[in-house]
């Protein structure tokens, strides 16, 4: 699905002298979790320097104090949406059968221990200690410690990924 909208895509941005906008985020990006030769590949990659929870904040900001309310309403449904690949098809009720955050983790852990490891160069042990600290309340360690294994077991296992990536901001 990925790969034949992206041919499509690249197919009419040469016939009518365009480029392909990449949409896919650092997040996104750092975990591999996009389609080889789909919807990671694009001409430029407008987002790949920016985290997923700084894309819906910044979606927010404008929803509240740009948008008009038209477009309040439609920013407000994208922020309210649980983010999905929407390779599965919708349940009977309508709703969203593959939700990403139930496959990979929260969001929120993610872009925290990639800023931790690219930032501050912090090791597992010590991105742990501080996921325990920042987190506190809301995530205990065994709970830490998986989605920690889940992002780094994804961010090295997918740099063959990055290693192709169209260029980019930052």
């Amino acid at each position: 699905q990925a790969r034949e909208r992206t041919q499509i895509l690249m197919d009419l941005a040469n016939k009518e002298g365009g480029i392909v906008v990449g949409t896919g985020d650092l997040s996104e990006i750092a975990l591999g979790w996009a389609t080889f030769a789909g919807d990671h590949i694009a001409m430029y990659g407008v987002n790949s320097s920016v985290p997923k929870t700084l894309v819906r904040r910044l979606v927010e900001w404008v929803a509240a104090h740009h948008a008009r309310e038209a477009e309040r309403e439609v920013l407000r449904a994208v922020i309210e949406t649980p983010v999905s690949p929407e390779l599965v098809p919708p349940g009977q009720d309508g709703a969203i059968a593959q939700r990403t955050e139930d496959l990979l983790g929260p969001y929120e852990l993610h872009d925290f221990f990639l800023f931790c490891l690219l930032r501050w160069g912090a090791g597992p042990r010590k991105i742990l200690f501080l996921a325990e600290h920042a987190f506190a309340g809301r995530y205990d360690t065994p709970t830490l410690r998986r989605w920690l294994w889940v992002f780094l077991r994804r961010f090295f296992a997918q740099q063959w990924k990055r290693s192709v990536m169209p260029d980019g901001p930052k």
